[in-house]
C-alpha cells in the first residue's frame, strides 16, 4: 500500500531520436518540433520537444513504478511552466499526496530541467490494485 510522501524519480533527456519517434507515433509533425529552421524565428528561437515528452516520462512512472503494474489512470491535468528544448535533461517527479478509498491515488507530478526550473506540473487521480470490486 502506498502512503502519502511516497515517491518515484528518473531522468530524461529530450533527444532527437526521442523527438522523432514521438512525431511518429503521435502524427503531431509541428515543425516547431522537427525544424531548426523554423523554430528559429518562433518565439522560442529554437526546437522544442513536444508537450507528450514529459507526459510520457510520467505515464511511464506511474504505470511503471508508482504505483506501478496495473494502475488505471482516472483523470489528469498539467500545467505548462516553460518550454522544453531538445537536448535538455528532465527530471520527472510523481509524489503520493492523497490516499482516498477504494484503491484511488492523488498523484502531483513535476518536471524539472536541468536548471532546476519546473517545466510541467500536474496531478493525476489513478486506481490501482489487483482486486475485483
Amino acid at each position: 500500500m502506498l502512503q502519502v510522501g511516497s515517491s518515484y524519480s528518473k531522468i530524461f533527456v529530450a533527444s532527437e531520436k526521442i523527438i522523432e519517434d514521438i512525431a511518429k507515433v503521435s502524427g503531431d509533425t509541428n515543425p516547431i518540433h522537427l525544424s531548426e529552421e523554423y523554430a528559429q524565428d518562433s518565439i522560442f528561437g529554437r526546437r522544442i520537444a513536444h508537450a507528450l515528452f514529459c507526459h510520457n516520462i510520467i505515464s511511464m512512472i506511474i504505470g511503471n513504478y508508482l504505483p506501478g503494474n496495473g494502475t488505471i489512470l482516472i483523470s489528469q491535468t498539467f500545467q505548462y511552466r516553460y518550454p522544453v528544448y531538445i537536448g535538455d535533461e528532465i527530471e520527472a517527479k510523481v509524489v503520493v499526496t492523497n490516499v482516498l478509498p477504494n484503491g484511488k491515488y492523488v498523484l502531483h507530478a513535476t518536471c524539472k530541467n536541468h536548471e532546476g526550473k519546473i517545466v510541467v506540473e500536474g496531478e493525476s487521480v489513478v486506481k490501482w490494485g489487483t482486486k475485483k470490486e
